[in-house]
């Protein structure tokens, strides 16, 4: 028979234990919801309607049905009316070491007939309409105190100040496209809602720049519309668009984590945060740097850059008259397929086909590049 010592025994199994906890703790999705706004930061206001309430209103119940799945996590960044600051928002994400950012807000318009729901990635946008949402979200850094020192050089009336921040912003673009993607197919397929010319679309959030993740802010409709202002302030509204958000969500989960396929950064982003002040880089300043070196290859071999002009989880045909008659498509597939426009050993030349990309409407077009086959950044490739 053999002697096993009780003490020795216990604490076996309280290593073993703590081992599935730690594991348990490590694979579990982690959301975090940012509600826009807060305190005396109202956001939008229009006939009675305030959209910090709204969107906290949303937030809240969209957490409460993520909350219902054990293998979810969320974290929030405010859950009553309280002001945070647009980098500590991102902060509390980084922190969490969350999955996924989620941004939770309302749009408005002088044009009390607008309406409709879109979906924000980061990064640098030329058209005119992105540009002033971004504007109007990212003036609330004004409301923070040594606002100026926290964010030298960004000039909140100014978007295109955030140009040399968003250098890296293809770091997590094809996760947080497929995320915004999905919100907006639920918004369209559940709900019936008006997606704004296609629904996902980029601009320079300052909210959402220092989240080491893919992360999206939600614009969930128009409190400046009677009609659709009247609903999002309603419960059944803001449930119905939180069940939407929560299924994209989990969907996403299903899609891009289950399975251990979540390769976004080998760093975790509470490794990442840093304390210096945020530095913009002007348009100016940019443009007084070295030019990029122009690679002058003829084959695929080599760096080859070609422009990405929309990410779907559907499979399109690569003909003209899906693309607004764009010749040259082509497409790659991982776990969505990227859909790009023309191809170049050039920088230069990738820079005119871009402008060809955005004149006819693809405004979120951005170029990406690859080394013999394979996608590198662009830092990389123009070195």
């Amino acid at each position: 028979m053999i002697n096993i010592n009780p003490k020795k025994l216990t604490l076996v199994i309280l290593l073993v234990l703590c081992s599935f906890i730690s594991f348990a703790q490590a694979t579990k999705f982690k959301v975090t919801l940012d509600a826009g706004h807060g305190a005396h930061d109202f956001g939008a206001v229009y006939n009675g309607h305030i959209e910090k309430n709204i969107n906290l209103g949303i937030t809240l119940k969209v957490g409460k049905i993520l909350e219902k799945n054990s293998s979810i996590d969320v974290i929030y960044t405010r859950k009553t009316d309280v002001f945070i600051d647009l980098v500590e928002r991102a902060n509390i994400a980084n922190r969490a070491d969350a999955t996924i950012f989620v941004s939770i807000h309302c749009n408005a318009n002088k044009n009390t007939a607008a309406d409709g729901t879109e979906t924000y990635v980061m990064g640098m946008s030329k058209n005119a309409s992105n540009l002033e949402a971004a504007k109007r979200e990212n003036s609330v850094v004004t409301l923070e105190k040594d606002y100026k020192q926290k964010y030298q050089g960004f000039d909140p009336n100014k978007p295109e100040t955030m140009l040399g921040m968003t250098i890296m912003q293809e770091e997590f673009i094809e996760n947080s496209i497929a995320l915004a993607g999905k919100v907006q197919d639920r918004f369209v397929q559940d709900l019936g809602k008006k997606s704004r010319g296609g629904g996902v679309k980029q601009a320079p959030y300052m909210v959402l720049h220092k989240a080491y993740m893919p992360r999206v802010l939600i614009e969930n409709g128009f409190i400046s519309n009677p009609v659709e202002g009247a609903k999002l302030d309603s419960e059944e509204g803001q449930q119905e668009i939180a069940e939407a958000i929560a299924q994209a969500i989990v969907s996403y989960k299903k899609d891009f984590f289950d399975g251990g396929t979540n390769e976004n950064s080998t760093d975790k982003p509470s490794e990442r945060i840093e304390n210096k002040p945020i530095k913009a880089i002007s348009e100016d300043t940019i443009s007084k740097k070295k030019e990029p070196k122009i690679i002058d290859n003829k084959t695929e071999k080599g760096i080859v850059f070609k422009i990405q002009i929309s990410a779907s989880p559907t499979k399109l045909e690569t003909i003209p008259s899906n693309f607004k008659g764009l010749t040259n498509i082509t497409c790659t597939h991982t776990s969505i397929y990227k859909y790009m426009y023309g191809e170049t050993s050039s920088y230069e030349e990738a820079k005119k086909l871009l402008k060809e990309a955005t004149a006819k409407g693809y405004d979120s077009a951005f170029i990406i590049a690859f080394k013999d086959g394979k996608s590198i950044n662009i830092k990389q490739a123009i070195k």
